[in-house]
């Protein structure tokens, strides 16, 4: 396949690479500056942006007739436009907020251990998140969709960053150090124990080919998808 890259940072890199080695083509490495000369010659679009230049790019995919893969996290509150975006020009998208398959995985164990904890209410549930300090946003977008779906097996009727105003609000508590790749915990404590659930990735070779593995998949497709649709994990 010939592949966009719309952000080339470090994870731009190394999703060539990843790509490269499993013989696709790049014909489009656009930073921040850069135009989209270019992408009318690829076969899908990876998008690893910044959450100002999502829409952007998403938006010039499908107007081209390009799937678009979007790991960029921080800007989905303008999601669904570019679901509707991508059923109007009859496109093909998956955005994901980590394309790890291990990730993957442990959404499923926290989405199957919410539901069992719903009915323990003495315990009371957190998420701590840690990643590298170029991360832009927080919490990450991982953080959010676990809160999410405990947020759907629960009480809880929303989610807070670090402390909680209120009794109904998941507290997601975020830090940022040096050279970490990314941290998830769950944590179900009460008087007299605590439950944890953890996922570390070691680099960040597995979001990368996570999402070229997805930008394979995708290729001939129409319509909005998962993760859970690329892994068969539904």
């Amino acid at each position: 396949m010939k592949i966009a890259l719309l952000g080339y940072g470090k994870m731009g890199q190394v999703i060539e690479r990843i790509a490269i080695e499993r013989g696709h083509e790049i014909v489009l490495k656009k930073s921040r500056t850069a135009s989209f000369e270019g992408l009318e010659k690829a076969d899908v679009a990876i998008d690893f942006s910044i959450p100002d230049a999502a829409v952007g790019n998403i938006s010039a995919c499908f107007n081209h007739g390009i799937p678009v893969i979007s790991g960029t996290t921080g800007w989905l509150e303008q999601y669904p436009q570019m679901t509707k975006l991508c059923d109007e020009r009859k496109g093909a998208f998956i955005y994901a907020s980590n394309f790890s398959l291990g990730v993957n995985i442990f959404f499923e164990l926290n989405d199957y251990l919410a539901r069992m904890m719903s009915q323990f209410t003495q315990y009371t549930t957190s998420i701590e998140e840690i990643h590298h300090t170029q991360k832009l946003d927080a919490p990450s977008g991982t953080a959010i969709t676990l809160a999410d779906q405990i947020i759907h097996n629960s009480d809880y009727s929303s989610w807070a960053l670090d402390e909680a105003k209120n009794v109904d609000e998941l507290v997601i508590k975020a830090e940022r150090i040096p050279n970490v790749s990314g941290t998830h915990i769950i944590s179900y404590q009460s008087e007299i124990d605590t439950i944890q659930i953890k996922h570390e990735a070691h680099s960040r070779e597995g979001f990368a080919l996570g999402a070229v593995v997805a930008a394979e998949w995708i290729f001939g497709k129409k319509g909005v998808f998962s993760m859970k649709d690329v892994l068969n994990l539904k």
